[in-house]
């Protein structure tokens, strides 16, 4: 199966929700926070980097649990935003 190329603006959405990651993570290590969220520290760092800008539901939601986000502020820092 053929994935459809992201277009810019889910991108952008990647990389907006990495942003708001390691800001929530602070001074807290790319281990330490992975470790407590269930995923490898690659997945982090994949996520934070916007290598992986479209994770699964459960993976944000795991994150957001570790990092003391609520899904709401998640959804309206990273909506997308049209070009």
């Amino acid at each position: 199966m053929v994935r459809t190329p992201l277009t810019i603006e889910e991108r952008e959405r990647g990389e907006r929700l990495g942003r708001l990651l390691r800001e929530a993570r602070g001074s807290r290590s790319m281990v330490e926070v992975a470790a407590v969220a269930g995923l490898s520290p690659e997945t982090l760092r994949k996520i934070e980097t916007g290598r992986a800008p479209t994770p699964a539901f459960f993976t944000v939601a795991a994150l957001a649990a570790a990092l003391g986000l609520s899904m709401d502020r998640i959804a309206v820092s990273c909506a997308l935003v049209p070009v």
